[in-house]
């Protein structure tokens, strides 16, 4: 739990994504216009799952670390997406909002 808060209070943690087995956690290079961001796994920031550079230019290009390098296409494919989604719009294990009608 004390590592989920670290993360809601580091600056440069965008959120986060799993796919079922890993828990994955967006973090910016730098807090402004930042060129690159990073992916790490489990709540370890030294298990880079991958760096994604060249926001600025638009001449994107991932770079995966030895442990997720192997994967399937199609798996990469899946990551850089929820990667970029949570980089650029928020955290994909927000809890669902509840309404309640009072009346």
């Amino acid at each position: 739990m004390r590592e989920a808060q670290s993360r809601v209070s580091d600056p440069l943690a965008r959120g986060g994504f799993t796919d079922g087995t890993h828990e994955f956690w967006v973090y910016a290079a730098t807090a402004d216009a930042p060129d690159s961001f990073q992916v790490a796994a489990d709540g370890n920031r030294a298990d880079i799952v991958m760096i994604v550079s060249g926001l600025n230019t638009g001449a994107l290009h991932a770079t995966w670390g030895d442990e997720w390098r192997n994967r399937s296409a199609e798996w990469k494919e899946w990551a850089k997406s929820c990667a970029s989604h949570v980089f650029d719009k928020g955290s994909l294990l927000a809890e669902p909002r509840t309404r309640f009608c009072n009346g």
